[in-house]
């Protein structure tokens, strides 16, 4: 008897602003509502999550979102690297700049590319080839227009084995 108002006294808090919704006005079971209400909540609450896989990256006057596809990067496939730049101070996004990322391996490998404008204002994209996997140190140099200094971030992007067969 003891448990069946316990049980009507946390199922009533928990869900006390649903209770009203799932309470027929003939109904008898007030706990019953309860534990439906509460278990309509729960399950609410346990939808899908998305990771975050953006790379944030900071200099002195700008502030970098920077996506990968695919992310982590496998090794001999196209990584396309997607770029957002804006002004650190203003948050406003970067128009016409120019700059490159690149990325060397432990063992010497490197990769290269420019950024090229994207469609979406202060986005650029670039592609990166990794011949093998492992850690790769990875920079971005970035500048707003060709009379203003390049400006450096650097960050480690764990790169995948390949998945092809023979490789």
């Amino acid at each position: 008897m003891k448990l069946r108002y316990w049980l009507l006294a946390i199922g009533s808090w928990l869900t006390a602003p649903f209770f009203l919704l799932f309470r027929s006005p003939n109904s008898q079971q007030p706990i019953a509502n309860s534990i439906l209400a509460f278990v309509v909540m729960a399950a609410l609450a346990c939808g899908p999550s998305q990771p975050i896989t953006d790379i944030r990256q900071w200099t002195d006057n700008y502030a970098y979102r920077i996506t990968v596809d695919p992310m982590p990067p496998e090794a001999l496939e196209p990584a396309i690297y997607k770029v957002v730049v804006r002004d650190r101070e203003t948050n406003q996004p970067i128009e016409n700049g120019e700059g490159r990322i690149f990325a060397t391996s432990p063992d010497g490998a490197n990769t290269d590319d420019g950024l090229a404008k994207g469609k979406e204002i202060g986005t650029y994209y670039a592609r990166l080839y990794y011949v093998i996997s492992g850690d790769w140190a990875i920079a971005i140099q970035f500048r707003r227009d060709s009379t203003q200094r390049l400006e450096r971030a650097d960050w480690v992007q764990t790169v995948l084995p390949s998945t092809k067969p023979g490789y």
